[in-house]
């Protein structure tokens, strides 16, 4: 886990041979925070105490320590003294105060409790222990306290509330930006494996620190060298007579453990691991990863890489190029973060030459620790940073990271790519869970957090530019100036194609002057129907376009809408089009971007508009689902489980009891074999029944009936039998009898726990042609009303429900509720592998339930994103003692 200044530290249970451990713990205590633990004089803990404190039964006991460097700094526990109650303590080692330890034990003390039936907690504290105090009352808890003896008695409920669970989702922020800082702003940087040969890694790593003006102070690190470049060379780190804040690391991989223990030694914060060999050469790579990043985190430093190409800082306050680029890029507004190393180098070129610029730049590599949901903590805060550029070829933990760019698209934009956005595919050296939703659902949740995602670098480079540079449209109307007929048409089909509307069109002759474009521009902007502007500039010869330059720079400063320009086919943000910034960036606000097709520019408006949209309309009130009852609900499946602990599928009667806790009705169905029984069976149901086979073959071809209904008497349900019965195979399961449901619309909710996205939902109207086009919608729960609203309006075959081709429009609103009741229920059983309503009709006034199924099995590994903060680890990663 992180700690408050954002190094690392690793808790786990406490253990019976952690007896020592305990002991040397103990005497570096204070007298002073002894007496607060026991309230009496405690030098020493006895044998008895000892083996009391570390031998505990993990159920009515529970004992956490933290461990850095292998020694004990904090202790938490809990004791069950009464049903669901028990009375919670904790020690820290004093030269540890102030760093959260405290908070960080109570949440997975916490979090351990509520999974024994556990409800509240219980402390003595003494008056003057205001530090102890203070942790119970900021962990968003209500306390509630009394005054004994000289003691108060404090009693708080540890259900996680909306306020408990916003002060942990602060404090994760603050620590994991912090501990991004610290790589950002070095006031030192040690370079191991400096190298005084030409053409070699550690020799590149010297050079682009010294010649990119890094302000701080730079140190070589080699055993064999005296001197590195005018460096003086040290052995090792900690021969360093002054502290190092970032250690660059260019040695074999072999030797990388041995730098991270150097580097704990001496108090490094962080590494920049350049090296390679690790996960992506195999499996022997693979375990050395693992164990660089356990063996870093267990030392309490953070780690880029391995298998990167650095990072950078354009502040001219810092100015720190610690990469294998040459290439330091202009100071601009935007912050980058590529997992790619290979693609790094080509990247930075690109923004150079758009004349775009960076403010800090990050290749991750391997992404073995630091990973984008790090960034996205220090850019939400980063003054500097005003657009967020993403370069995804894999996502560790996509509930965490939705929910982190969810908060930080309300305030600055982020433009993703995603490599592997079809097939799915993951680098080898990226050690991530298999994703078994389909890719709609990740593109599902980028569009909830806001997130501009886009297929190109190419792409990203035309919409970066334009929101770094340019105020956001207020709608979708656009204005075309130009002095082509050709582009005009062309920009107008364009932004017809990606949703936009153009409301004006002028078109000047071939050879306008500046005055005549000025003029346009100035009226365009001016017009309230106008939400947005392209100007399209094609030079007659022998002209330079410098006077048209010039007026569409002024205006793009001026203007409060945007304007971009396909001017001379230019790419970027040309030196004609730029307007000064003070801030020092290379092409300031209100500097108009160029594209070399007009079709570029309209696409690049629409994502942008897209964004525009839903900023001014972040409606994150919950799903309106009405009263559930999850406890009933709970119960459901841990009887399944208890009865089938592989797993089972839900029968009637228990699929039943678990949607009545969240007020869904499934219409009863009987079973039936025979004639007789769907006689006797319509009969029980008073008529007005439905014969359906149940065969997927056969409900899933239109040219084949399977459904018979309104049957009100045992003579049409013979004739229905027969009908039926005479396309039915020999190896179909059956029919059912069901009452008749009003007439509506069909649909279909599913969803699913997904190995990496946790719960995922899908809606669509009910249909093989339907579902061989794949229309559906996908979310990932908890959902917002606005996303339920969303799901049911964004598939293609919407219309249906509102009304089309004059039929009366269905009950959407009962509808949204039962996809938000669908997600709820997703979201809170997560043994629930899988979930469908496969059919439900929407009539004019309610919804109507007819079959429902689903499928309960245990839960492998929890959900990265929980009640508690930790730092996640692949799969069979350990952490050292």
């Amino acid at each position: 886990m992180l700690l408050r200044d954002g190094r690392t530290a690793h808790i786990r249970p406490i253990r019976a041979e952690d007896a020592d451990l305990l002991v040397e713990f103990y005497a570096r205590v204070s007298d002073r925070s002894k007496y607060y633990r026991f309230f009496s004089p405690m030098p020493t803990l006895s044998e008895r105490d000892v083996t009391r404190f570390t031998q505990v039964d993990h159920d009515q006991r529970v004992a956490l320590v933290l461990l850095l460097r292998g020694r004990m700094i904090a202790v938490g526990r809990f004791d069950v003294v009464g049903p669901g109650e028990a009375e919670v303590a904790f020690l820290v080692e004093d030269r540890h105060h102030g760093r959260g330890i405290a908070q960080l034990l109570l949440e997975h003390l916490a979090q351990a409790a509520r999974e024994r039936g556990i409800e509240r907690f219980t402390a003595e504290v003494l008056p003057d222990n205001s530090r102890m105090i203070n942790t119970f009352r900021d962990a968003g808890y209500r306390v509630v306290s009394g005054y004994e003896d000289g003691v108060l008695s404090l009693e708080f409920s540890i259900d996680p509330t909306d306020t408990s669970i916003g002060v942990m989702r602060s404090r994760e922020h603050r620590a994991e930006a912090a501990s991004i800082e610290r790589f950002f702003n070095p006031r030192s940087v040690a370079i191991i494996g400096a190298s005084r040969r030409q053409d070699t890694i550690g020799q590149a790593l010297v050079r682009n620190l010294v010649t990119g003006d890094f302000t701080g102070r730079v140190y070589a690190v080699n055993p064999s060298a005296a001197a590195v470049s005018g460096l003086p060379a040290f052995k090792t780190v900690g021969d360093i007579p002054d502290e190092v804040d970032v250690a660059i690391v260019a040695v074999p991989a072999e030797s990388v453990t041995d730098v991270v223990l150097d580097c704990a030694a001496k108090g490094v914060h962080g590494m920049v691991v350049i090296s390679s060999g690790f996960a992506e050469t195999g499996e022997e790579g693979r375990q050395r990863q693992r164990h660089l990043v356990g063996l870093s985190r267990s030392y309490g430093l953070r780690l880029i890489g391995p298998n990167c190409l650095g990072v950078i800082n354009t502040d001219p306050a810092v100015s720190v190029n610690a990469s294998l680029s040459p290439v330091m890029p202009p100071r601009g507004r935007a912050g980058f973060f590529c997992q790619s190393g290979a693609l790094g180098s080509a990247i930075l070129e690109k923004v150079q030459n758009r004349g775009l610029g960076l403010t800090t730049f990050v290749s991750a590599g391997n992404r073995a620790d630091v990973s984008g949901n790090d960034l996205l903590q220090y850019w939400e805060e980063d003054d500097a940073t005003e657009v967020v550029l993403l370069y995804l070829e894999s996502i560790g933990n996509p509930r965490k990271f939705s929910r982190i760019a969810r908060r930080v698209s309300l305030r600055k934009p982020i433009i993703a790519v995603r490599s592997g956005r079809t097939t799915q595919g993951v680098p080898m050296g990226h050690a991530v869970r298999r994703i078994a939703a389909p890719p709609e659902a990740l593109d599902a949740m980028f569009r909830q957090a806001g997130i501009v995602q886009v297929d190109t670098l190419e792409e990203m480079f035309d919409v970066a530019q334009l929101l770094a540079h340019q105020p956001l449209p207020r709608g979708r109307r656009v204005a075309v100036v130009g002095n082509s007929d050709a582009l005009g048409l062309l920009a107008a089909d364009a932004a017809s194609a990606v949703g936009l509307h153009v409301t004006r069109s002028v078109t000047l002759n071939a050879e306008p002057s500046a005055e005549d474009f000025e003029d346009a521009l100035d009226d365009v902007i001016d017009d309230p129907e106008v939400d947005s502007v392209v100007a399209v500039y094609i030079p007659p010869l022998n002209v330079s376009g410098e006077d048209v330059a010039n007026v569409l720079a002024a205006v793009g400063e001026q203007s409060d809408k945007p304007l971009v320009s396909s001017f001379l086919g230019a790419e970027g943000v040309p030196v004609l089009l730029r307007v000064p910034d003070v801030a020092g960036a290379a092409a300031g606000r209100g500097s108009v971007p160029s594209y070399p097709a007009v079709e570029a520019a309209v696409r690049a408006l629409a994502h942008v508009v897209d964004y525009a949209v839903w900023l001014r309309n972040p409606d994150d009130s919950a799903a309106d689902i009405g009263e559930v009852d999850t406890v009933a609900a709970r119960r459901v499946v841990s009887q399944v489980l208890a009865a089938h602990p592989e797993g089972a599928d839900l029968g009637r009667d228990q699929m039943s009891a678990l949607l009545a806790g969240y007020g869904i009705e499934v219409w009863p169905s009987v079973p039936v074999e025979t004639l007789r029984q769907a006689q006797s069976a319509g009969r029980r149901l008073g008529w007005d029944v439905v014969l359906k086979a149940t065969a997927e073959g056969l409900r899933e071809r239109p040219d084949l009936a399977h459904v018979w209904r309104n049957i009100g008497s045992s003579a049409e349900m013979r004739s229905a039998w027969e009908q039926l019965t005479a396309v039915r195979s020999p190896d179909t399961a059956g029919f059912v009898v069901q009452k008749t449901a009003p007439a509506g619309v069909p649909v279909a909710i599913r969803s699913m726990e997904d190995p990496l996205f946790g719960p995922v939902v899908s809606f669509g109207i009910s249909g093989p042609v339907i579902d061989l086009l794949a229309d559906r919608s996908y979310r990932i729960p908890p959902l917002t009303a606005r996303d339920v609203a969303e799901m049911v309006r964004e598939v293609k075959s919407a219309p249906i429900l509102f009304g089309y081709r004059g039929a009366e429009p269905v009950d959407v609103a009962a509808l949204e509720r039962l996809v938000g009741r669908v997600a709820q229920l997703q979201n809170d059983l997560p043994q629930l592998s899988t979930f469908e309503v496969s059919l439900a009709i929407v009539g004019t006034d309610g919804v109507s339930v007819l079959t429902a199924r689903g499928r309960v099995e245990p839960v492998a590994d929890p959900r990265y994103d929980s009640f508690v903060r930790r730092m996640s680890t692949p799969a069979g990663d350990t952490l050292p003692e």
